[in-house]
């Protein structure tokens, strides 16, 4: 089947045909995984694939470590960075379930000493990142000194109001759930999920641990991407709730098998952690209870990302679940995932953000923007959601492919004209493509959108300044 024919079926949004149909879901899976090494220079990469809760697929390549060339296999462990964030969700869930904790009550209820404008938060904010709190970093593992400058900042905005992604949120959960249990406030928390799971390979710890199955952390060099730089990776004790977590692809798709199989929570529990939260307008966040909840038309998709290199999703109503595990910050396996899955659902087309992601595919030395252009016309009702495009059109521009990052985030601010972030995102996207008076435009419109816009101010000023 060429390329054209899989492009203008994605295009068309129509089914796949006969001949895609009766390709073994297996050796398409590991096409696709082989062309993203490739195209990404990925070291190492684990990948398994659950269906009617068994493991169907499981496969692992590349190398763990570049300089000693150390093979990938099954037992390789993995940091999965934010993933972890979905454990604690899980966690979070049992204490509901058993009745210890309430997301509705403030986190005051739960965690003694915080300033008084956090106290009357409630924990449910904290687990879908719109609390409105300052981020906590502690890159140097002192958490002590580092929760202490995090308590003297101010909050950020009214709780509810809009979407921030931080650490302060999952270290809150954790003291809470910590306390419940009567453990040290920084206790980890997903030991009683890997017992139920089966995970034997699973636990946490970071570069200062000397395992010699855990993978070298790479990162994500444009100019050589060739000879990735190895990255160190501190996580706290206090950020074990949000990251710190590493692990197999087997071990993750047993996790996945636990939760359908209804092993770590009764159905309720588990539908109501996969609910979007509505902000305080009633719009719906992209973000249940500790899980994404992701926008695929007539299908269920949840799932979690960890560093810009993990990702791990399923496909609840469909019983098939995907994760992917490499050791390339910035390798974006998540992008794949929706075309393997495909493979495993018969049916399933891809839509949405996937579907214009297969179609530009290998277009950033072309011409993206027709592209695009040509997918929407084929496509007038394509509207995803503005953060997933927007999201994605960022990765695009930081993982060196700046024409097909314009495109994308051009095509959200016209999808969203009433977003203030989104012209402020256009606005990097012109200065990254040398357009600047594109830029200072998009800018001037993001701040008539959102006054408060304060990188907006600030990118202006730099661009208004500058020569040419």
């Amino acid at each position: 089947m060429t390329g054209k024919l899989v492009l203008g079926l994605l295009m068309l949004g129509v089914a796949v045909g006969a001949a895609q149909a009766a390709e073994d879901p297996v050796a398409r899976a590991d096409a696709i995984v082989r062309r993203a090494m490739t195209e990404q220079h990925i070291p190492g990469l684990q990948i398994a694939v659950v269906k009617d809760g068994k493991i169907v697929m499981s496969r692992a390549y590349g190398v763990g470590d570049v300089a000693k060339q150390t093979p990938v296999t099954p037992g390789t462990v993995f940091p999965i960075n934010s993933i972890t964030k979905a454990f604690t969700g899980v966690a979070a869930m049992r204490e509901v379930e058993a009745g210890r904790l309430d997301l509705s009550k403030p986190i005051g209820t739960y965690v003694a000493e915080l300033p008084e404008a956090w106290r009357g938060i409630e924990v449910r904010r904290l687990l879908s990142h719109n609390s409105g709190l300052p981020d906590f970093k502690d890159d140097d593992g002192d958490s002590s000194a580092a929760w202490t400058a995090t308590l003297a900042k101010p909050i950020r905005f009214q709780p509810g109001e809009r979407f921030d992604y931080n650490q302060t949120n999952y270290a809150l959960v954790q003291m809470a759930i910590n306390g419940l249990r009567q453990r040290p406030r920084d206790a980890t928390l997903a030991g009683e999920q890997f017992a139920i799971a089966g995970m034997s390979h699973s636990g946490f710890g970071d570069t200062r641990d000397k395992d010699p199955n855990r993978v070298t952390s790479y990162g994500y060099r444009q100019a050589t991407p060739d000879q990735p730089n190895v990255r160190t990776e501190i996580f706290s004790a206090l950020h074990r709730a949000a990251a710190g977590m590493n692990s197999t692809a087997n071990d993750m798709a047993k996790f996945l098998i636990a939760l359908q199989d209804g092993k770590l929570m009764k159905p309720a529990t588990q539908a109501a952690m996969w609910t979007p939260v509505a902000f305080n307008d009633g719009k719906k966040g992209q973000w249940g209870l500790g899980w994404l909840v992701l926008e695929r038309p007539g299908r269920r998709v949840v799932g979690m990302t960890g560093g810009s290199r993990s990702a791990m999703y399923l496909y609840p109503d469909d019983k098939v679940g995907v994760v992917i595990l490499t050791n390339l910050a910035g390798s974006t396996p998540e992008d794949l995932v929706d075309e393997i899955a495909q493979g495993f659902i018969p049916g399933m087309t891809l839509s949405g953000v996937p579907a214009l992601r297969a179609a530009l595919t290998g277009q950033e030395g072309g011409d993206p923007a027709a592209v695009v252009a040509k997918f929407r016309a084929a496509n007038p009702g394509f509207k995803p959601d503005e953060h997933e495009l927007n999201d994605w059109g960022y990765r695009l521009m930081g993982f060196g492919k700046p024409r097909s990052g314009l495109a994308v985030l051009k095509l959200t601010a016209e999808l969203y004209p009433a977003s203030g972030n989104a012209f402020d995102s256009l606005g990097e996207a012109y200065a990254a493509n040398g357009d600047k008076a594109a830029a200072i435009a998009a800018y001037r419109k993001s701040l008539a959108l959102d006054p408060a816009n304060k990188n907006a101010t600030t990118w202006l000023e730099k661009l208004e300044k500058s020569p040419g």
